[in-house]
């Protein structure tokens, strides 16, 4: 049974009964909780995941390892250190101390734990000091008097009984939205940790795409000079040379782009740094500064129940919202305040701190609610749907979760043989190039030939870049997917 289908308890009449004294004072001191109550227990459960691959497969040359999944293996807090690259733990580092996002979630939680400081003085009694001078015309007997003056200085308590829980609800709401924000501050650590490695990644990965750019670029250019003096020499024709000139160009013409694309990766890692871009001084980084974690953690679906921040919000949501069903539950009983005062009491202000100056008072307030024209049934049903809406939410929340590490795992997978692949592809353009270069020098093949062979091999080392970039990232989405690291990142 789902939180929002708990019955609320019913309220218990005590006229016609025999209740010992003790047992009414331990009623009224005590009371009782109506509405639903928070159970963590009847939130949805996700069941066991079907087989899944026990490694992913290999490609030879750099991060073509294969991977392994390890069952019950921790998820580690640094995880990103995992990829060996002292840039990047520098870069993390960096920016869980600087981003000002950041800054703005540990705001937001420390105002959330003052606020529930603030709830929880309602257990207490009131103490209040008292100090007073009054000008009156009255006295006991109805009679008429002369105009005095009354000097007063008193301590005066109040206290609410929560009978059925009003109190305790409240804080209980303060409670689940400390822990929201305490959870969505852990998300916001792990998806900033996250984004600084994906996108120290992916400017590797456009670093190495400009050299291999380059590196055609100076292909084409060698063969331009080469048909050139082939001209010369009467061994070529002009539109040879043509068709050298506008490879070189288009080659020449790709280069401005992926420079734009780094640049604006690196601007966005100064701005995860919490720095402007122009003061970033961000260190240069290659795809071969990092290394594949071999062995990844399988989380099981309770584990990860208990480590991904955002279901782990979206628990504390529903626990808000139960709270809220229950104090609105509680808004229709009565309320009973216990309430009095001592301390002096005089006409002269040198009289005012006499032993026999001292009065006091005791009394005790009942509140029953009768008429509201209907608002308080209707606030109970409005936090009656808020339940049923925010148990709805965690599931979805839950859902998307796990349908994330599912992705995540078949991304990874999929990455190990697409890299395989491209390793191969790439392999066979460069031995297709170097073939075409010779039998170019040797006037065995056309320009176009060279050009097409040129063209391939650029485009296959481009595929084997990206395949290479994509198992660093995928992995990286792994650890995020798994919650991974939100025990220490807002230490």
């Amino acid at each position: 049974m789902e939180p929002s289908s708990l019955p609320p308890l019913a309220p218990v009449p005590l006229a016609g009964r025999r209740i010992p004294a003790l047992g009414c004072l331990a009623l009224l001191l005590t009371g009782c909780a109506v509405g639903p109550s928070f159970e963590r227990s009847r939130l949805p459960q996700p069941p066991a995941p079907a087989g899944a691959p026990a490694a992913t497969g290999s490609a030879p040359g750099p991060l073509g390892e294969a991977q392994s999944f390890q069952p019950g293996l921790p998820v580690p807090e640094r995880w990103w250190t995992g990829f060996g690259c002292p840039e990047l733990d520098a870069r993390v580092d960096q920016a869980l101390a600087r981003n000002p996002g950041l800054e703005a979630a540990r705001a937001a939680l420390l105002r959330a734990q003052e606020n529930l400081r603030a709830a929880n003085g309602g257990r207490l009694p009131g103490v209040d000091l008292l100090a007073g001078v009054t000008r009156e015309n009255s006295s006991a007997s109805g009679g008429t008097v002369s105009p005095y003056t009354l000097y007063n200085a008193s301590v005066n308590v109040s206290y609410t009984l929560d009978l059925f829980g009003g109190v305790r609800r409240g804080i209980e709401y303060q409670q689940s939205l400390a822990g929201q924000q305490r959870w969505l501050l852990q998300g916001a650590s792990l998806a900033l940790a996250a984004n600084v490695a994906t996108a120290s990644i992916r400017e590797a990965a456009l670093g190495a795409q400009l050299q291999a750019a380059e590196a055609v670029l100076a292909l084409f250019e060698e063969q331009e000079d080469l048909t050139a003096r082939q001209v010369e020499l009467g061994a070529k024709g002009p539109a040879d040379l043509l068709a050298a000139q506008a490879g070189t160009a288009a080659a020449r013409a790709a280069l401005p782009g992926l420079r734009q694309q780094l640049q604006a990766v690196r601007n966005q890692v100064a701005v995860y740094l919490g720095r402007f871009p122009a003061e970033a001084g961000l260190a240069e980084l290659r795809l071969e500064a990092f290394s594949l974690p071999r062995e990844l953690p399988a989380t099981l679906p309770s584990a990860l129940v208990r480590q991904r921040p955002d279901i782990l919000a979206a628990e504390a949501r529903v626990q808000g919202a139960t709270a809220q069903a229950g104090l609105a539950a509680a808004n229709l009983f009565p309320s009973l305040t216990l309430g009095g005062s001592y301390g002096p009491q005089a006409t002269r202000a040198a009289d005012l701190f006499d032993g026999n100056a001292m009065v006091w008072s005791a009394g005790l307030n009942l509140l029953q609610p009768v008429f509201h024209g209907g608002s308080l049934r209707a606030q109970k049903r409005a936090a009656d749907a808020g339940l049923d809406q925010a148990v709805a939410d965690y599931r979805a929340t839950l859902l998307n979760a796990f349908g994330n590490v599912a992705d995540v795992l078949a991304a990874l997978r999929f990455d190990a043989e697409g890299l395989q692949a491209q390793v191969q592809a790439e392999q066979a353009a460069a031995r297709s190039l170097e073939l075409a270069r010779t039998r170019y020098r040797l006037g065995a093949a056309s320009h176009l030939q060279l050009l097409d062979a040129t063209r391939s091999w650029q485009q296959a080392r481009a595929g084997l870049i990206q395949a290479q970039a994509a198992r660093l990232a995928d992995t990286t989405a792994l650890y995020a997917a798994l919650g991974g690291g939100w025990t220490s990142l807002t230490r």
